[in-house]
């Protein structure tokens, strides 16, 4: 069963397509991943879903909610853990959610017996009463998650859930999310840069120029690029890169200092790569399997790592305007 569905999306700015008649639709229960470059369409897409955007042109619905014309029935569908912090640090963790229950008409006695859960849920109960601007990062995204899910949302959008954060906190907020997908049946619908994090998702869709280019699970889409990657340097690239060309089926790319090649059983096909180079020095060579970074590059031309980094320096830019 679908939970969102998108038919048709259509959103402009001044003329130009940020989102460019895109159809998908998320099934309930599933955790859900959405990539793309930066300005790619991601947060058009998100922000029309949650209907703080409205679209041009096309429908989307959550849980059978028309965006545009049933926006509370939506919002109260909803949780969102936004990618910059958006706690009022002059409260208390327990005053933060009780004040979001409180915007969601959640009765008093619902409302403290699910905060006392959330926060034991989040491993914050014994600092619930500390202001949450003395809170580190780990501990204030594990918060937003929980204020996320205090009115019980059959969808939960994650932007950007664990960007920043030391690798053992992300694997902890990780296994919040996967339990919260396995035990309460939530929809997760997130954004995230770290590939590692991606390979946890059911399903998968690449944006890029407002457009949907990839959408299949983590491992089809590895498999969609046809055998190992190769990694080579070579006296010459250009020169083995033509070489290649004409001795096999294979176009290579050159991309820094080094010659990228799919190629299938890529330790067979190594020595057969020797011989066809013979002529040319070979300084190094890698085999592994695709990754899903591998998957981006090759279908937006960027690198996700250089998505982090940017994404990244928003986040202390915008931390430094605090």
């Amino acid at each position: 069963m679908n939970i969102i569905e998108i038919n048709n999306l259509t959103r402009k700015f001044d003329n130009k397509n940020a989102v460019d008649d895109i159809s998908f639709e998320v099934k309930e229960g599933e955790i859900f991943g959405f990539l793309g470059p930066n300005g790619a369409g991601k947060t058009t897409t998100i922000s029309i879903l949650c209907t703080l955007l409205q679209p041009t042109s096309g429908l989307a619905t959550i849980s059978g909610h028309n965006v545009i014309n049933d926006r509370d029935q939506v919002r109260s569908s909803i949780g969102i853990v936004f990618q910059d912090p958006s706690l009022d640090g002059d409260l208390t963790a327990e005053e933060n959610l009780r004040f979001h229950g409180m915007v969601y008409n959640i009765p008093k006695e619902i409302r403290e017996e699910r905060i006392e859960y959330l926060l034991k849920m989040v491993d914050l109960y014994d600092k619930k009463d500390e202001l949450t601007k003395n809170y580190s990062g780990g501990m204030k995204r594990r918060l937003e998650i929980a204020r996320g899910l205090l009115h019980y949302p059959k969808v939960l959008f994650l932007d950007e859930p664990t960007i920043g954060l030391d690798p053992q906190t992300r694997n902890r907020i990780w296994e919040y999310i996967i339990d919260l997908q396995e035990k309460k049946g939530i929809t997760i619908f997130l954004t995230t840069h770290y590939m590692e994090e991606a390979e946890n998702c059911s399903r998968i869709a690449i944006i890029d120029h407002g457009k949907i280019i990839a959408l299949d699970t983590p491992d089809n889409l590895k498999k969609d690029l046809k055998g190992d990657l190769i990694t080579l340097k070579t006296s010459d690239n250009s020169a083995a890169k033509e070489l290649i060309q004409s001795c096999f089926t294979i176009r290579p790319e050159i991309k820094g200092d080094s010659l990228y090649l799919y190629a299938e059983n890529g330790e067979n096909f190594v020595p057969k790569l020797f011989r066809a180079l013979r002529n040319l020095e070979i300084t190094s060579v890698n085999v592994r399997k695709p990754t899903l970074n591998d998957v981006f590059l090759k279908l937006t031309g960027r690198e996700i790592r250089e998505e982090t980094l940017d994404a990244v320096g928003r986040m202390r830019e915008s931390s430094r305007g605090r």
